[in-house]
């Protein structure tokens, strides 16, 4: 039986992912890295993409396939990412040693501590706790 219950990535083909304009795909791609990335959007752990979609005044159709064509994943998965990749640092960080992991994972954006470590182990191999014991200085 798999750790952490991952399920194998399914690969399916959206027609309105190609009827999508170049400049649009551009457009929402660049508003997107502004408001999940420097806006830390991921952070909050009810943001979805209908209310990225709001956000950004389009639909959640539009959403998907900008993030499916440029990131290579859905948009579950890219919260996930960013969430992780955060994660990674402040685990190592000196200034966040106190801190628990359950606590780290509510700091980047988790809900649960069982979610947080099922994207963790997906993404990187390992847990969270093997990850900053491996990585300690």
């Amino acid at each position: 039986m798999p750790k952490y219950n991952i399920k194998e990535k399914v690969e399916r083909e959206a027609p309105y992912r190609m009827s999508l304009r170049p400049e649009l795909v551009d457009e929402l791609y660049e508003k997107i890295q502004q408001r999940l990335v420097m806006d830390k959007m991921y952070r909050v752990p009810e943001y979805s993409a209908r209310m990225l979609a709001e956000d950004l005044n389009t639909n959640t159709r539009y959403i998907s396939a900008v993030v499916n064509l440029r990131y290579q994943m859905n948009y579950a998965s890219l919260v996930n990412e960013l969430r992780i990749r955060e994660a990674l640092y402040l685990l190592i960080d000196s200034r966040y040693a106190d801190k628990r992991v359950e606590d780290i994972a509510k700091i980047v954006g988790f809900a649960n501590r069982q979610s947080f470590y099922s994207a963790f182990f997906r993404i990187k191999g390992m847990t969270p706790r093997e990850y900053r014991i491996k990585h300690q200085k």
